[in-house]
């Protein structure tokens, strides 16, 4: 039904949760924070929240409970709970692209279907998932070799946006966990120095490579791609080493086999992951493969739970949902467009 596919689109600002905002805002808009501690002792009780053994205390933003009462008021005139619902339902909410927006499905251990088109993709998730297991199981532990028989020691992911963000930010976050006598490099400018200075360190013996392009045609990934295929093959010569020492995460069979990869070594994703959620898709393989299989599940079962604490929620008390509130109360009414990011720890820089 098209219909059920399409998002309720509601003008935030012209509702009667809006404009009660707006005059509230007014009221409350020189508002010092110390006077909303002074005022409330039981401030910081009332505006924290948990979740398993994380804490989102948000008593420190200039909010008080007619804020957030009115803030929750407007995602209920603008239909947020329908909308999610129908995110995690496969429902093609992604309006520009006519696709789905499914990057839960690709860490969903509930073990119910999730239909698009009225197939149910599980069963392909599971099955990618079972395949990057085997294959990043053989590298973590030595028995992946390449063409002389030495274990790899060197993973090299060629890819742009989410295809590389995503897991230079993970294995970066989580470097105590890496495979001791691994290492991991990205490589995603297309300028040549990128590529050069990362191939310097590496030896063609020990070295994998990740070409990570949906379509095998983005220009970028596949310029640096051809730069590491003519690298190897300085030093393997034959073409059929190709195979023991690149991997495809890529949708176009006929792109991989042409560039000599081993159709078998090409890991799927589908178009209703978007760039920024992919490393949760195969694009997660140099994650995988880095802090291994194990830890990666781990990965995806904390995204999960944290999905299912999205869903299920009631919104007063779900944390996804005051935090993106609280941003438009920022952005829209205070004027406030930046966000400053402080992360607790030099792993997450």
């Amino acid at each position: 039904n098209t219909e059920d596919a399409l998002l309720k689109t509601v003008d935030p600002t012209s509702t009667s949760a809006w404009k009660k905002l707006v005059v509230h805002y007014e009221k409350v808009r020189d508002t010092h924070m110390k006077d909303l501690f002074a005022g409330d002792p039981g401030r910081f009780k009332k505006l924290s929240l948990e979740f398993e053994d994380i804490i989102f205390d948000y008593s420190k933003n200039r909010v008080t409970g007619e804020t957030l009462s009115l803030l929750l008021e407007l995602a209920g005139e603008c239909g947020l709970v329908e909308a999610m619902e129908q995110m995690f339902s496969g429902a093609k909410i992604n309006q520009a692209e006519g696709r789905a927006v499914l990057h839960t499905a690709l860490r969903d251990f509930s073990g119910m279907p999730i239909e698009v088109d009225g197939a149910d993709v599980m069963p392909e998730v599971r099955a990618v998932l079972e395949k990057m297991e085997g294959f990043s199981g053989l590298v973590t532990s030595g028995k992946w070799t390449g063409y002389t028989g030495k274990a790899v020691t060197s993973i090299v992911n060629i890819g742009i946006g989410g295809s590389d963000l995503g897991p230079v930010m993970v294995t970066e976050a989580l470097k105590p966990y890496w495979t001791p006598g691994i290492n991991v490099h990205f490589v995603s400018n297309i300028d040549g120095t990128h590529m050069a200075e990362t191939l310097k360190k590496l030896s063609p013996e020990t070295t994998l490579f990740f070409i990570a392009s949906k379509t095998f045609t983005t220009q970028e990934t596949m310029t640096n791609a051809h730069t590491a295929r003519d690298w190897f093959l300085e030093a393997a010569g034959d073409k059929e080493h190709i195979k023991k020492h690149f991997i495809a995460l890529s949708t176009n069979k006929s792109g991989v086999e042409e560039f000599g990869i081993d159709p078998l070594k090409m890991f799927e994703f589908w178009d209703w992951v978007g760039g920024r959620y992919s490393l949760w898709s195969a694009i997660g393989l140099s994650i995988a493969c880095t802090i291994g299989f194990e830890n990666f599940k781990e990965l995806l079962e904390g995204a999960h739970a944290v999905d299912e604490h999205f869903r299920h929620a009631p919104l007063e008390r779900n944390i996804p949902v005051i935090m993106g509130l609280i941003g438009i109360w920022y952005i829209n009414f205070h004027g406030a467009e930046t966000c400053a990011i402080l992360p607790y720890d030099q792993y997450m820089h």
